[in-house]
């Protein structure tokens, strides 16, 4: 089968910022745990419903290995029949 690929990136920068007084670790990291409990997956769910308006294309995640706090794939693949085979 004949494959063509190409890929887009959309990438989050997390950044926290504090005052000048601030000691360190006073929050562990509170934000961060925000962003992974909620904001993150309200994202992910958010793409997949929107990709649920085209049913000619199939969305998965995919792992290469990366961990999913660090990056998650998502691939969007769209499949052509065969004419000859119809």
């Amino acid at each position: 089968m004949y494959q063509e690929e190409e890929s887009f990136k959309l990438r989050f920068s997390l950044e926290a910022k504090f005052p000048d007084d601030y000691e360190g670790e006073e929050d562990e990291r509170g934000w961060l745990k925000q962003w992974d409990a909620h904001i993150k997956p309200d994202i992910v769910k958010s793409i997949f419903q929107t990709l649920e308006r085209y049913p000619d294309w199939r969305a998965r995640f995919r792992n290469r290995g990366m961990a999913a706090t660090e990056e998650i794939e998502i691939v969007l693949e769209k499949t052509y029949s065969d004419p000859s085979r119809n």
